[in-house]
């Protein structure tokens, strides 16, 4: 039998917000999604990502290694020892709900013996002042289940009315 997605949570912005945060998650799945569809209030905003355990690790134990493409240009960037995962600042975003999709992938995330993977992959619309497409590779260094996850924005940016955050738990066959 294939593995399926059951939604955990799902959150619908009426109104700005600076963080969006899912806690006390389940350690019933196999892994976690993370769906966010929307923006930020300012064109080319990344947004920010910890994760932990009954509190949010704040400590330099986030590493990543992104490649993105946008018409016209392609790179690279890695960043280790961080204080967070930055989520695709090459990439950037729309102020307009909708013209941007980041999938986030956290694998064995309740597994208590082994550090923590993500991959993500994040798509801008075309009509965007910084249209493309990314997709990385994340490290949290710690053994800990997650069941506390947080998004930030950058600087005094904020998420958008409208946008939406829904996470999924995958369990197996």
């Amino acid at each position: 039998m294939p593995a399926t997605y059951e939604p955990i949570a799902t959150q619908t912005l009426s109104t700005s917000a600076t963080e969006i945060n899912f806690t006390s998650i389940s350690g019933a799945y196999t892994d976690l999604v993370l769906v966010c569809n929307g923006g930020m209030s300012r064109t080319g905003a990344a947004f920010l990502m910890r994760v932990g355990n009954g509190s949010i690790d704040s400590g330099s134990n986030y590493s990543e290694t992104d490649l993105y493409g946008t018409g016209s240009a392609a790179g690279s960037t890695r960043q280790s020892n961080s204080t967070w995962w930055n989520i695709f600042s090459n990439v950037g975003s729309s102020t307009t709900a909708g013209e941007n999709t980041f999938i986030m992938q956290i694998m064995n995330y309740s597994n208590t013996t082994t550090n923590k993977t993500m991959i993500a992959r994040a798509n801008s619309a075309p009509s965007t002042p910084y249209p493309g497409t990314a997709a990385g590779v994340f490290l949290w260094r710690s053994t800990a289940a997650i069941n506390t996850i947080r998004l930030l924005r950058q600087s005094t940016d904020t998420f958008i009315t409208g946008s939406t955050f829904t996470l999924y738990g995958i369990k197996a066959a």
